[in-house]
């Protein structure tokens, strides 16, 4: 069996829809992402298990996730194998929960290929199946999930009540178990301090707005995960067109930020992107969330042409690889902060010393 390290390092190396961009062209959804709690049938919930119990349940689960097509070539890792770098790699990578990271042992995740497809197995529940795009996805999203789960099913007994739908260890998952959610880049919203008005909005709409982390994260970069609460009494197809709705409004907010922003005042916001890029190309102690706020300005001067789309995708991979953990392993040791600091500054000065100077005239044309 091959050592963890050397899977990582497979993962790292290959292609992968979040780091991989260069096809999508959304100027405010990074990301879209639907998930499904599953259960088997006959077994306690994962935080009622025995340590026993719990191995059982994951390698029955993570035999079957891994024989399916959809896994062919990918990657079963057993969460107690990996070290905190590792894990928190693939915490970065959004291909595992901070729940799953902190599990001591029983647990287990099996990525596809192309990091689009991850299910957790004994995380909060048995199954956590998970599909992520790139872009405004969610009909491709929906279809790819549902063929999945239907697979994987022919293979497994699940919880399952005639009343209640899928059953599940936390009472928001019941029904259909679905979560469906978007990250979302609204820096002229934060700008224009109209963020928290719109955070209210949504959720009196029954959506939850959380950081590019999930629950209790911070919004590094203006990056929001927005998702639906409800599982329990409406179809799949029903919480996503309802979800689908409030997002569709939600861009057009942003997109009317922005103009408003360039209306008012365009010398103040093209001072806070030209400042953006001097520092990337120039600075040398560049902490994570800092780094993440002036990726977070290059990316609104792409969208508003200051710079060549092209640079998009290099943007939304600096996004991931300029987090703590994928700075330390690039690095290949082990670093305090203000080291990381240094390295990842090293970083960005290499990759933006290939970029144009920014051209604020297209901006207005």
């Amino acid at each position: 069996m091959r050592k963890p390290e050397l899977k990582i390092n497979e993962l790292l190396d290959s292609h992968s829809e979040l780091t991989d961009t260069a096809t999508s062209k959304s100027a405010v959804v990074l990301m879209t992402r639907i998930r499904l709690a599953r259960n088997l049938a006959g077994q306690p919930f994962p935080g009622w298990a025995k340590e026993a119990q719990k191995r059982e349940i994951r390698d029955q689960c993570m035999q079957a996730v891994a024989a399916l097509p959809q896994m062919k070539r990918g990657l079963a890792l057993q969460v107690e194998t990996l070290d905190d770098l590792q894990k928190q790699i693939l915490v970065e990578r959004h291909l595992i929960s901070r729940e799953l990271c902190h599990s001591k042992s029983g647990s287990g995740v099996v990525i596809s290929k192309d990091q689009a497809c991850v299910v957790m197995v004994n995380e909060e529940d048995h199954l956590r199946i998970q599909v992520l795009r790139a872009g405004f996805q969610f009909k491709k999203l929906w279809a790819t999930i549902n063929a999945f789960d239907s697979d994987l099913e022919e293979h497994m007994d699940y919880a399952f009540s005639p009343k209640l739908g899928y059953l599940s260890a936390c009472p928001t998952n019941l029904g259909t178990g679905i979560r469906a959610s978007a990250m979302m880049h609204m820096p002229a919203l934060v700008i224009s301090g109209q963020m928290e008005k719109v955070v209210r909005a949504v959720n009196q709409l029954g959506m939850a707005v959380r950081g590019l982390f999930g629950e209790g994260s911070d919004a590094s970069g203006s990056i929001f995960q927005i998702s639906n609460q409800t599982t329990l009494g409406e179809s799949e197809e029903g919480i996503i067109k309802h979800l689908q709705g409030v997002l569709n409004t939600i861009v057009e907010q942003e997109l009317n930020a922005r103009e408003k922003l360039l209306e008012a005042d365009p010398n103040k916001l093209h001072d806070k992107i030209g400042r953006a890029y001097g520092i990337l190309q120039n600075g040398y102690l560049l902490n994570s969330s800092e780094a993440m706020n002036l990726l977070s300005l290059i990316r609104l001067g792409i969208d508003l042409g200051v710079f060549g789309d092209a640079h998009r995708a290099v943007v939304d991979r600096l996004f991931i690889e300029c987090q703590p953990a994928h700075v330390q392993h690039a690095a290949k040791g082990s670093f305090e902060p203000g080291q990381r600091d240094i390295l990842r500054g090293r970083r960005l000065r290499a990759e933006f010393a290939k970029v144009p100077a920014p051209d604020f005239n297209a901006a207005s044309r």
